[in-house]
């Protein structure tokens, strides 16, 4: 791993909706993140990944309703540990932009229209930095463009002023203005074309680097990640299905939908090849199956697949991946084929 936990989220459950008209979108979800870490989550629309950020954040919108679990967030600030989920106002308040950050899906929805991006950007600073003068901040909100490779002359710019990967970078910018520990990014790229893509994951890839932040990216393109977060992961149906490195994840997926997800996209090189894609859609969260959720739509379904959940645990292979976990019976399978002489690296 790369460095102590920086936040650790304990058996986190969400529900849309009241009394018995509530949804559960999230089940005893567990993850931690390191220091100095980039750590992507995956999934089909509708599996849950923005909801575990924004509940993980405390900024889930209404209806939603956290019903249970920790997110312990630790400061190297001040050497804290702290539930989030417990945090006052006061504390969150203060916590926010600080240690924390959000890039949130969509850059012109989030940037407001009627101010100008030099009033946007000083915001955050003036509201934690006070003792700060007019002209500190303004030297400080033109530096962050810079560093996102924006010329400071756009501080007078209007949002609609700019392009799509413009706006991006200014709230990749807006995110890194006091330099927090942990960035969580919502679907950045999501509306850009794919030379824009590379042009602010090669630049995210390099500001990690060079200021040391964690990274939570959220992206249902599976090929992003591979390329550059060090550990994945995926969710369905509420739950994370599987967490291993990039490298495990994309020589050796053990869960079939992570699988399936590796292959919906085309290879970039080599010869062309067909797509498997994924057979059926996602479960109705408010009727699932009663077993393996992906069940229905797995092609090596078990039979005990269909009447037992399987758990979130480590693989098998645990000798020679043991920060791997994978919910899934078919492993266990594929082990027990393999003769024991076999198994060890």
């Amino acid at each position: 791993m790369t460095g102590e936990p920086v936040l650790e989220i304990r058996n986190l459950s969400v529900e849309y909706g009241y009394d018995a008209d509530a949804v559960r979108v999230l089940r005893d979800v567990n993850l931690t993140l390191h220091a100095g870490e980039v750590l992507g989550l995956a999934g089909e629309s509708g599996c849950g990944k923005s909801t575990l950020a924004y509940a993980a954040t405390r900024l889930l919108p209404p209806p939603g309703i956290i019903t249970g679990g920790e997110v312990v967030f630790t400061s190297t600030r001040d050497d804290r540990r702290y539930d989030l989920l417990t945090a006052t106002d006061d504390e969150l308040r203060a916590t926010r932009w600080e240690d924390t950050a959000i890039v949130f899906q969509g850059a012109m929805n989030s940037l407001n229209p009627v101010y100008r991006i030099g009033r946007q950007l000083t915001d955050a600073i003036s509201a934690h930095r006070p003792e700060q003068s007019a002209r500190q901040r303004r030297d400080r909100a033109a530096e962050l463009l810079d560093m996102v490779g924006i010329p400071a002359d756009r501080l007078r710019s209007y949002p609609h002023q700019l392009s799509g990967g413009m706006r991006q970078r200014v709230m990749i910018a807006m995110a890194l203005a006091l330099e927090p520990q942990l960035v969580i990014m919502d679907e950045p790229t999501t509306a850009l074309d794919v030379v824009m893509q590379r042009q602010i994951l090669q630049q995210l890839a390099d500001l990690r680097t060079r200021l040391g932040f964690s990274v939570v990216f959220i992206t249902h393109d599976v090929s992003l990640l591979i390329e550059l977060a060090d550990r994945i992961a995926v969710m369905y149906a509420g739950e994370i299905v599987e967490d291993a490195t990039a490298s495990q994840m994309y020589r050796t997926p053990r869960h079939p939908y992570t699988d399936g997800l590796l292959h919906s996209f085309p290879p970039l090189h080599g010869p062309r090849q067909e797509l498997g894609g994924i057979p059926g859609a996602p479960p109705d969260l408010m009727s699932l199956p009663r077993g393996c959720t992906f069940a229905p739509r797995c092609r090596v379904a078990l039979d005990r697949c269909r009447d037992e959940r399987p758990a979130l645990t480590a693989t098998a292979f645990a000798d020679r991946e043991p920060h791997r976990r994978v919910a899934c019976f078919q492993h266990e399978r594929e082990a027990a084929a393999i003769p024991p002489s076999l198994t060890v690296m």
